[in-house]
């Protein structure tokens, strides 16, 4: 997987490509956190070229958007398709996330 940031003065661009295991939810968690940590809270993750995602990633992305809604932060999840989005459905995590296409 990899992992891109964008930095603005108020969100945090992710874009994301490839198939997201455990091992790549780490690092993405470590990287959002760093952020969290550094005062951000507006989070934009791409998902547009993400072909798979397991559990570990979704919980990661629970996390990070647990993590700012005390802060009146918020995540928004972009261009999920396919498999993806099937996933994001059937878990029902499409209502809890802003999802964009």
């Amino acid at each position: 997987m990899e992992i891109t940031t964008n930095i603005s003065e108020k969100e945090v661009i992710v874009t994301l490509s490839g198939s997201m295991y455990v091992e790549d939810a780490a690092v993405l968690r470590e990287k959002l956190m760093g952020f969290i940590e550094s005062g951000y809270k507006q989070f934009i993750i791409k998902l547009h070229n993400v072909d798979y995602i397991d559990s570990s990633g979704l919980g990661v992305l629970v996390a990070i958007q647990k993590k700012v809604l005390p802060k009146e932060g918020h995540v928004t999840l972009t261009g999920a398709k396919g498999v993806v989005k099937e996933l994001f459905e059937l878990t029902r995590l499409n209502k809890v996330f802003t999802m964009q296409a």
